[in-house]
């Protein structure tokens, strides 16, 4: 995965959202128990989080480049990143692209060898990308659920996330796998996950 591919999925996910600007953002997301606004920074703050840990010269290998992330309200998420929320959404959706392009820039300047620290899996910047694009699928989803829009990613954006994150998934379909292998959904066979993750660390290392 790589920074351009990264773009593609933002900005499909974008040109879906920003059909919902008059919508109310205060909703739940999908099954979270954030609201769609909510959502939408902790979106903005996986961006920004994935882009700084490949910032400093060394990248952190144990543990987060400590900024100070809270939460606005109890059960919320925790972000660094908050959108002004008298810019309304079309305003939060500017500060979510604005998260990807530092993300998606990074991924394209930073080394293929350079390693830096997440919590499942020290990844290279192909990592971050895929990071990066599982969050904006999976999250666009909830938002889309909340929103009432409807929202189906490609195969080709899904499947090689899949293969890079979850080598343990055999990918039959793309989106509903990806959906199962977030604990969004259940396939023919396979009961929703009440607890998943990924595989951050590249499949071989330099």
């Amino acid at each position: 995965m790589n920074a351009d591919h990264l773009d593609d999925a933002v900005q499909l996910a974008l040109g879906t959202l920003r059909t919902a600007i008059d919508a109310d953002w205060d909703v739940p997301a999908g099954d979270l128990d954030w609201s769609c606004w909510e959502t939408a920074e902790h979106l903005s703050d996986d961006f920004f989080g994935y882009a700084v840990r490949l910032g400093p010269r060394t990248p952190p290998r144990h543990g987060e480049v400590p900024y100070l992330w809270q939460r606005l309200r109890p059960g919320g998420p925790s972000n660094a990143v908050h959108a002004d929320r008298s810019a309304g959404p079309a305003g939060l959706l500017r500060v979510v692209e604005a998260s990807a392009a530092l993300l998606t820039a990074m991924v394209r300047t930073t080394p293929a060898h350079v390693r830096a620290w997440h919590v499942w899996g020290e990844a290279d910047p192909a990592g971050f990308a895929a990071m990066g694009i599982v969050e904006t699928l999976v999250h666009t989803h909830d938002l889309a659920t909340g929103l009432g829009l409807a929202w189906e990613p490609p195969g080709e954006l899904c499947e090689p996330v899949l293969r890079r994150l979850f080598p343990h998934v055999a990918p039959d379909e793309p989106w509903p796998t990806l959906l199962w292998a977030t604990g969004r959904g259940e396939l023919p066979g396979r009961a929703r996950l009440s607890e998943w993750r990924w595989y951050a660390a590249p499949l071989t290392n330099p």
